[in-house]
């Protein structure tokens, strides 16, 4: 089992964006310790391809060109780690947040990976993939998912809801060690880990976040496992410890 962390480009976001809780945003109040380009957080925005020696399983699509021209290097950074495009036969969301799905198509239109055979979908969120125009002739080969629902031998979906009703977790695991490949769990790994009770502004309920935030977290650090985030920065695996506090992160 082989996976692979690839990075479809950066955005850089208002630090609004972090709340407090009771929806409260930081203002001087935002601790030194979070990184800043011209006042803006950085979020590195990945994708991770699972290789099981016989077809690839795609875990989330980046945003082609759906959202900002920093965004969209999803091919290029298959073609750097030399994987055949032509193997990624399953392609499967963490949630349907528009810098997850969009690269099922190109900037030119064409398919991003003309030999998939599994399109999934968190069962809570079809609705809203087949809402997205944009993607209209993917609507109905999307397959919806479950939590705790296998999607082969190795592979297993956690719900992880908050940040999006069908927010999910898949727990990769082979040869003794596990793999937490978490979505939008951590936006910011500089300031969430030490406190993770920090939300983001784009969570559909910002209390459940934080109940599965906490969760996740607690389940990788008191398991060893180790964890893949989508907006960690790049590479963006590494595993979780627990403080006096909260958690640290120890990325490889």
């Amino acid at each position: 089992m082989r996976v692979t962390s690839l990075r479809d480009g950066y955005v850089d976001m208002p630090v609004r964006r972090l709340r407090q809780p009771g929806d409260k945003p930081f203002g001087a109040d935002l601790p030194s310790r979070v990184p800043l380009f011209d006042g803006a957080l950085r979020l590195s925005v990945n994708a991770f391809a699972i290789d099981d020696g016989r077809e690839i399983t795609l875990i989330d699509t980046g945003s082609s060109n759906a959202w900002h021209p920093t965004m969209g290097f999803l091919p290029q950074a298959l073609s750097e780690a030399r994987i055949a495009i032509d193997r990624i036969r399953t392609v499967a969301f963490t949630h349907t947040h528009l810098d997850h799905i969009h690269g099922l198509i190109l900037p030119d239109g064409r398919d991003g990976f003309p030999q998939l055979s599994r399109l999934l979908v968190p069962r809570p969120e079809l609705d809203m993939f087949r809402a997205v125009a944009r993607l209209q002739r993917f609507h109905d080969r999307a397959q919806p998912f479950g939590a705790g629902q296998r999607l082969s031998t190795d592979i297993e979906t956690i719900a992880i809801p908050g940040h999006e009703v069908g927010h999910t977790c898949f727990r990769v695991a082979s040869g003794g060690e596990t793999l937490l490949i978490w979505g939008d769990t951590v936006h910011v790994p500089s300031l969430q880990f030490d406190r993770p009770e920090i939300a983001w502004e784009f969570d559909a309920d910002q209390a459940q976040a934080r109940a599965s935030r906490l969760r996740i977290l607690g389940l990788a650090a008191d398991n060893g496992h180790f964890v893949a985030g989508a907006h960690l920065d790049s590479p963006g695996v590494g595993r979780v410890h627990r403080t006096e506090t909260g958690f640290r992160f120890e990325p490889l």
